[in-house]
């Protein structure tokens, strides 16, 4: 009983304060077991500072290889940041402030490489290197450099790229042309359009000299060949960029009406659809006409006159000698004397025959026409407008609606003729119509909930943390700390009922236990009757402290 009551003596517990005098009363079993206690709690509440405190990790890089993975944590160890590894080991986790800082120092650094090499496999050339294996370093630098490109589409995950380049030679007939494989691994849930792969396969043929595009071969992880597919909609004569061209040009229609009309009906109070018929057909078109001039219009091109004159050589004189002599001479008046034998007919001249020949051209009036149509040409326009009933506030407070009267739907039917260029010899159509509109109003539209926003989630995340810390706390002060203080408290006045009593405080002893011995009275009734004792008389209280704490030492 003497090692478990050891206390402090009577004058130093009452020069210490109540906390410390309380302690002092203690048993060494209960100070160890206090101790024991408080270290317990403030381990608890350590562990859970820590916790709290510890940062959230996310994905640095995933999927890499080992090279990668190797060189990446080479890195991060030397920037002195945290990192761990997933389950697997598929993925490198940092703090989550320190994501992007470190994905843009890494790539400072080329990092990750992806396990592919490009053209800086060039800038170190070893000594006494031949052809060959600068040809094949050449070959592996573009390699990797077309598959980096290729990677950096969204939806591709890894490529590789394979390039035979044939050896160039002197004879053009046996010259052989380059080709090329591509294997592409898309990531999860995407596929790659036929314009994307036509782009792969024009950058490749692009890239490398004299490689044709349809010696390029595209395949995916499956082992799919991408590469011939064929575009439904380029054989059936669709071209996606007049697709695009018409569903701009819609567009544009419809904007037109819309600003047209929202200052009339207001915003939201009206809809406007717009189909267009556009022609694509391209066509040339020549034509040479001619068409005859009026007589009193004709203008001469050219004109030609001709005429000759002939005259006609008959017989003369009688054949013989007589006709054979020469003239007679001449005489007044003059005349040529016929010829001897010669009759008087023969005498006269020959006739004269004249011939006149005339050629008139004339222009002809020619026309040649050459036409060429425009491509994209509207064809025909179709367009319907659903304006909302006007909404009037009555005293009560209810809203009511009234649809537009005919004149109002007139009004807005010509602005919309006159902003969409109606044509009627096109076969353009037009209709208006007034209802009234069931959708909601956006301003009483319900809003996405709150709980489903990341700023909501992550203070939720941060609230149940420190909720946790205190909750954690409050239970050790409550729950362990406190009853243990009291059950302590409690032992400590069970003992000092109990404690030995020498015969010496006999007096004292039967003041405090009452008339009917002791455990009749209660604890408040003892303490009342002991300072009534200490008060009546002092020095047998005195003397019985004492030897408690003879008691105690001894």
């Amino acid at each position: 009983m003497a090692t478990e009551q050891a206390t402090l003596p009577t004058t130093v517990q009452a020069a210490l304060p109540a906390p410390l005098a309380f302690i002092g009363q203690l048993t060494m079993r209960q100070k160890f077991a206090g101790m024991a206690a408080a270290a317990l709690a403030i381990a608890v509440l350590t562990g859970l500072w820590l916790w709290s405190r510890t940062p959230d990790y996310q994905v640095l890089f995933s999927n890499l290889n080992e090279k990668d993975g190797g060189a990446i944590i080479a890195a991060l160890a030397q920037q002195n940041v945290p990192y761990r590894y997933s389950e697997g080991g598929a993925a490198i986790l940092v703090p989550s402030g320190q994501v992007h800082d470190v994905r843009l120092k890494l790539a400072s650094q080329g990092l990750p490489r992806g396990g592919l090499v490009g053209f800086e496999l060039m800038e170190v050339q070893k000594l006494g290197l031949s052809q060959f294996a600068e040809h094949i370093n050449y070959q592996r630098a573009l390699e990797g450099e077309l598959a980096r490109s290729i990677q950096s589409l969204s939806a591709v995950d890894g490529a590789r790229v394979h390039l035979a380049i044939p050896k160039q030679t002197g004879f053009l007939r046996d010259e052989q042309k380059p080709t090329a494989s591509v294997l592409v691994n898309l990531r999860g849930g995407r596929l790659l359009e036929p314009s994307q792969v036509a782009g792969i396969v024009h950058l490749v043929a692009s890239s490398v000299p004299e490689l044709l595009p349809a010696a390029v071969s595209i395949l995916d992880q499956n082992g799919k060949l991408l590469s011939q597919q064929k575009d439904a909609g380029r054989e059936a004569g669709l071209d996606p960029t007049q697709l695009k061209y018409v569903e701009d040009m819609e567009q544009g229609y419809i904007r037109r009406i819309e600003q047209i009309l929202t200052p009339i009906t207001g915003p939201g109070n009206h809809r406007a659809q717009v189909t267009a018929a556009v022609d694509f057909d391209q066509a040339e078109q020549t034509a040479e006409t001619y068409t005859p001039n009026p007589a009193e219009k004709a203008a001469v091109r050219s004109q030609q006159s001709q005429e000759q004159t002939t005259r006609e050589a008959g017989a003369a004189g009688v054949p013989g000698a007589l006709s054979n002599q020469p003239p007679a001479p001449a005489t007044a008046p003059l005349t040529t004397p016929a010829a001897p034998g010669t009759p008087a007919a023969a005498n006269q001249p020959p006739p004269i025959n004249a011939t006149r020949n005339s050629t008139v051209n004339y222009e002809v009036d020619k026309t040649v026409r050459h036409v060429k149509t425009a491509v994209g040409t509207v064809k025909r326009l179709s367009v319907a407008v659903v304006v909302n009933h006007k909404m009037e506030k009555l005293p009560d407070g209810k809203i009511k609606t009234t649809p537009l009267s005919e004149v109002e739907i007139k009004q807005i039917t010509d602005l919309v003729r006159e902003a969409m260029g109606f044509n009627k010899e096109r076969g353009d159509t037009l209709n208006v119509t007034s209802s009234p509109f069931r959708a909601a109003d956006p301003e009483t539209l319900p809003e996405a909930p709150f709980w489903k926003s990341p700023e909501f989630i992550s203070l939720v995340k941060d609230v149940f943390r420190y909720a946790l810390f205190a909750g954690a706390a409050l239970y050790l002060l409550f729950g362990v700390i406190k009853p243990l203080v009291r059950q302590m408290a409690e032992r400590k006045e069970g003992e000092a009922d109990v404690r030995d009593v020498t015969p010496n405080d006999q007096d004292a002893m039967v003041a405090l236990s009452g008339p009917n011995g002791a455990g009749a009275l209660t604890f408040d009734q003892k303490l009342t009757r002991a300072k009534e004792l200490a008060k009546n008389d002092p020095k047998l209280v005195a003397n019985m402290i004492k030897e408690w704490t003879h008691g105690g030492q001894g």
